[in-house]
């Protein structure tokens, strides 16, 4: 199954302590682009975090955002983590043995050193916010593949439409082309006078092996086929659709320079408008 890159989930968890509210986002990007908005007590969680959303998303631009909210009375027990005080002083002891005009720590930046200061809330806050963001990721994905399983859908109705086109253009072709042999023949013996009939075949014979387009036929419907191989196999597989519009497209523009009927360029028109849409579609295709 294909997965969009557009994807929204949102929960909340009601802690003793606290309010946790979590939220992931994601909108089209061509590389996997991974933004967190973390309270400072739960700073130390987002490469945890950031391990858990990379295993489920390969491209996108995507925000996830956590919030705390204490609740009303519930003030932590503050901790001071001894064995790191003490490899603080220790540090500070040496610096200024080494750098006797060196200032000694402030009590201000001990206390703002990071793991100096601990609450009894901090483990059981860090692992609810893995929990809370785990539970959202789960929707969050479900949301993309949903949205994914839309987009196939609607991809394989255009290619659908696309070989039926091509399925009734190609028995006209050889027809559409001799006709146009036969007018493009009446104008050169026109122009020759009708005296030089076999000037007018060797035209005519180079002007047919330009206008074949039973190559740039077969290769469409051989990137159709493909097209719909990718989509059944799933997985991440923008780049390699976005890589076959492409493919169909310059086919398509060939069909059009080569036409020699108003059929043959109408559904040339035809088939570049409903690649344009299959392209548009893929964009948010992970």
């Amino acid at each position: 199954m294909i997965c969009s890159m557009t994807g929204y989930a949102a929960a909340t968890r009601e802690l003793p302590m606290a309010s946790l509210a979590a939220e992931l986002k994601s909108v089209n990007g061509r590389f996997f682009d991974l933004q967190f908005r973390l309270p400072e007590e739960l700073r130390t969680v987002e490469p945890s975090l950031r391990e858990l959303i990379q295993a489920r998303v390969g491209r996108g631009k995507v925000e996830c955002r956590v919030a705390l909210t204490p609740f009303a009375g519930a003030a932590p027990r503050i901790a001071v983590n001894e064995a790191l005080l003490a490899a603080l002083a220790e540090a500070s002891r040496r610096v200024r043995a080494a750098i006797p005009e060196a200032q000694p720590l402030r009590v201000g930046e001990v206390l703002h050193w990071p793991g100096v200061l601990g609450d009894d809330r901090s483990a059981a806050l860090r692992e609810a916010c893995v929990g809370l963001v785990q539970q959202v990721l789960a929707e969050f994905a479900a949301t993309r593949m949903r949205e994914g399983e839309k987009l196939a859908q609607m991809l394989i109705e255009r290619i659908g439409r696309m070989e039926v086109l091509i399925a009734s253009v190609q028995p006209r072709l050889p027809e559409a082309i001799a006709a146009y042999q036969e007018k493009l023949a009446a104008r050169f013996r026109e122009a020759l006078g009708g005296a030089n009939e076999e000037r007018v075949r060797q035209e005519i014979a180079l002007f047919g092996a330009k206008a074949d387009v039973a190559e740039e036929v077969n290769r469409l419907s051989a990137h159709l086929e493909e097209t719909r191989r990718v989509i059944g196999n799933g997985g991440a597989v923008g780049k390699r659709l976005d890589f076959l519009m492409q493919e169909l497209n310059r086919e398509a523009n060939t069909l059009g320079s080569k036409s020699v009927s108003k059929e043959l360029s109408e559904a040339s028109l035809e088939l570049k408008l409903l690649i344009e849409q299959m392209r548009e579609q893929i964009q948010n295709i992970e």
